[in-house]
């Protein structure tokens, strides 16, 4: 018998990516897509699992209390996986309102929803047992933790004190923060993940790697904020998405999952590789005043996913970025025609 997941904003970067690996991969499940279809979320990114029995797609907000219980009520929901996110920093320091209402307000929906279905004893509030192989899986990121020296070697560990510095950072530590009261208060069975920077195909042009193939592609210019010397620890989504179904199926209750590849790049880095790779010249980079805010940099500790669920990255960041830069290129040129 299918398991059936509910994954939201499945229809976006990450969530696309993770929905259309399972269903390559498994045909013990049945996927359940809610997504807005906001301004970052793409049915083209799943055209491959278009018409897939094992595959329903709801076009909803997670905020819709009415439409999520109805989703818990119509389908037996064993697992949610909340991608759902407002999920952009600049976005969110020109209007932070939408980031606290979907990525905090939203999450808590969710949550409510899954501790009505999945309780035993629905109407005994002190109640914690709850119906077996249930799990909620919170996607968080490393930005709740706020910012590393530069010249310094550390890195983000789960016990790490939150100190989130922009309105998106805040909004995401706030429902990691509700998805962990879920869990002490209330006994539900939840995980949360905390990754570092995504890169790979399908991610919408307003992130660095994409925005920076785009515009070179185009000839423009190439605008990099500050020096360029702020720092992240790059992953590819593929091994995001292979960490976040392991802590779904193996992740222990109440649990914090660190998930990084150890591939610490400055952003200026990044961005030369990328004119190599379209054969641009770096006179097409332009230094812009710095975002308020904007932290110098990330870096994840995984060693506690890696030895207590055996993951591990399986993908080399230089073939992979030139992979990815090679994905941009080809859909500019099927675009094109």
């Amino acid at each position: 018998m299918k398991k059936t997941w509910l994954v939201t904003g499945g229809a976006g970067f990450i969530g696309s990516n993770f929905i259309c690996g399972l269903l390559k991969k498994r045909n013990d499940l049945h996927i359940i897509n809610l997504d807005a279809l906001t301004y970052a979320g793409n049915l083209e990114n799943l055209r491959e699992v278009e018409g897939c029995k094992s595959y329903t797609f709801i076009k909803g907000d997670i905020c819709d209390r009415d439409l999520v219980s109805k989703i818990f009520k119509e389908y037996d929901i064993d697992t949610v996986i909340n991608f759902a996110a407002e999920s952009h920093v600049d976005r969110s320091i020109d209007g932070p309102a939408v980031f606290l209402k979907t990525n905090t307000e939203g999450t808590q929906v969710l949550l409510d929803a899954a501790l009505r279905a999945w309780k035993k004893h629905p109407d005994d509030k002190y109640s914690k047992d709850f119906l077996p192989g249930k799990k909620f899986v919170q996607i968080s990121t490393d930005e709740v933790y706020g910012a590393l020296r530069d010249d310094s070697k550390d890195k983000f560990e789960e016990n790490t004190p939150l100190a989130p510095n922009s309105p998106y950072s805040a909004s995401k530590a706030s429902a990691d923060m509700m998805a962990r009261a879920y869990f002490v208060t209330f006994g539900l069975p939840v995980n949360i993940t905390r990754c570092t920077n995504n890169y790979g195909p399908k991610q919408y042009p307003e992130k660095l790697i994409p925005l920076m193939v785009k515009t070179a592609l185009a000839g423009g210019k190439l605008p990099v904020y500050g020096d360029g010397l702020n720092v992240r620890d790059w992953i590819h989504v593929s091994d995001h998405c292979a960490a976040i179904e392991l802590v779904a199926e193996k992740g222990v209750p109440g649990e914090i999952y660190n998930i990084g590849s150890n591939n610490e790049h400055a952003n200026i880095e990044i961005v030369k590789d990328i004119l190599s790779r379209t054969g641009r010249p770096e006179s097409l980079i332009e230094y812009v005043k710095d975002r308020p805010g904007h932290d110098r940099r990330y870096a994840i500790d995984s060693s506690k996913i890696r030895r207590e669920l055996g993951w591990s990255p399986a993908v080399d960041f230089k073939r992979g970025l030139a992979d990815t830069i090679d994905w941009y290129i080809s859909e500019e040129k099927r675009n094109v025609q």
